[in-house]
């Protein structure tokens, strides 16, 4: 396993971060594994961090003042689903395997579990993104199902994966 770099510091994404976080999703191998359109603009970041409220946690990773990961954790707005968020995170090319991704799930479960009262979180994630599902299951997320041509890619209808860790009560 590998021991996270301490120089890796996890912080609320502000207005000083929206240019790095556009680029770090602009990275072809980044926005290929995410949801995330290619070429996005830095105003379109910042349209998105203007939506924050207090049930949306929006995290980065910064190493040396570059931003090398980002994690969105938002907060169902039904009332009856409440309990229950679900995060989607992006790391830098140069980064994936070293810790960052395990930095920011750490930080966002702990914001979930101890501030917003979150049971429930759950997440998408490729079905052939292994390195993605492998880190999930360390933080005791599980599949719960697949999701048939969920999304293009690469001009091609892939699959995802459903996974979600619940917090068993005290």
């Amino acid at each position: 396993m590998h021991t996270p770099d301490p120089q890796i510091v996890i912080q609320r994404f502000t207005e000083a971060h929206v240019e790095g976080v556009a680029a770090l999703y602009n990275e072809p191998a980044v926005c290929r594994q995410v949801l995330q359109m290619p070429f996005q603009s830095v105003q379109a970041w910042r349209n998105k961090l203007e939506l924050d409220n207090e049930r949306r946690l929006q995290l980065v990773a910064v190493h040396a003042g570059e931003v090398i990961g980002q994690l969105g954790l938002e907060q169902t707005l039904r009332v009856r689903r409440s309990h229950v968020g679900s995060f989607g995170m992006g790391v830098a090319t140069a980064w994936q395997g070293k810790g960052v991704g395990s930095k920011l799930l750490t930080a966002a479960l702990d914001v979930a579990d101890n501030w917003m009262n979150l049971r429930r979180v759950e997440l998408t994630v490729y079905a052939d993104n292994e390195a993605a599902h492998n880190l999930y299951r360390k933080f005791g997320f599980e599949v719960e199902g697949r999701m048939r041509d969920y999304a293009l890619r690469d001009g091609v209808f892939v699959d995802t994966l459903s996974m979600a860790r619940l917090r068993q009560s005290a």
